[in-house]
């Protein structure tokens, strides 16, 4: 047998699930065990190599989930809040580690997750690409080095199906910048501009969000003051970055104590 881990891909049949799959099943670290499909898919059941239009595999997708945890070591999601709370705890119990990049998570959706972490290593990011991360930290640096006389804006472009904003990663940002600030992003949040708003509010982080056509995913984040502005930007062109990331991090969870992590610490930021 071999001694590669064993990765499942929940939300399959999706356009990021599916990019999931060819990157592990191209792997040469890691080995694509199975694929989760929400109950009554007209995958379930089905050979996932030839649902995707191509030859066989031998992995059967499922819509059952636990039954193939049990056979992985890493569970790789991009799917709901809802299903990802309950993917975890259902990793958990299979002792997987549990990859998540799921975004649109409120903050008790994010608590909840806590239980689970006492059992498995769970490794949850807005996004999983270096660059992003690299932005992340450099936001929060510039954050640091200026004061309230700079205004913050974060501004973000995805495809138009997309059914969350502020994306996750605008959100990422938005927290970096609230920490090099040493104020909460909860307080100082505005994103939702809309008719006679007034004057924007000193301190305040601002948000932007802009959906259409098949755009991956454009971060900016802008530092403006009277005179002069500095703008920190990432384009992702190939939604491949983000499932290489989320394999790289279940590759480094493999030996780490339960708890929750980062790309962080996937990335040694």
């Amino acid at each position: 047998m071999s001694e590669l881990p064993g990765i499942v891909i929940t939300g399959v049949a999706g356009r990021m699930g599916r990019m999931l799959a060819q990157v592990v099943a191209a792997s040469d670290k890691a080995r694509l065990v199975g694929g989760v499909v929400r109950p009554g898919h007209a995958w379930a059941g089905q050979d996932l190599g030839l649902a995707m239009g191509g030859t066989a595999n031998g992995v059967i997708v499922t819509d059952e989930p636990l039954e193939a945890f049990a056979r992985a070591q890493a569970v790789i999601d991009f799917t709901s809040p809802a299903a990802t709370l309950e993917y975890a705890a259902l990793a958990a119990q299979a002792r997987a580690v549990h990859v998540i990049g799921t975004t649109g998570m409120e903050p008790a959706d994010i608590a909840a997750l806590a239980p689970a972490a006492r059992h498995a290593v769970l490794v949850r990011a807005g996004n999983m690409s270096l660059g992003v991360n690299l932005l992340v930290q450099m936001t929060k640096k510039i954050a640091a080095a200026l004061d309230e006389d700079w205004d913050i804006e974060v501004v973000e472009a995805h495809h138009r199906m997309k059914v969350d904003a502020p994306s996750g990663t605008a959100l990422m940002l938005g927290e970096a910048a609230a920490e090099g600030r040493g104020i909460s992003l909860a307080d100082h949040k505005d994103s939702g501009r809309d008719g006679i708003t007034g004057a924007r509010k000193r301190g305040d982080i601002g948000f932007a969000a802009i959906r259409g056509g098949d755009v991956v995913g454009e971060h900016d984040v802008v530092f403006a003051t009277a005179g002069e502005r500095v703008v920190l930007r990432h384009l992702a062109t190939d939604r491949a970055i983000f499932a290489r990331g989320a394999l790289r991090a279940a590759l480094w969870g493999q030996d780490k104590k339960p708890g929750q992590y980062d790309m962080l610490d996937v990335l040694g930021l």
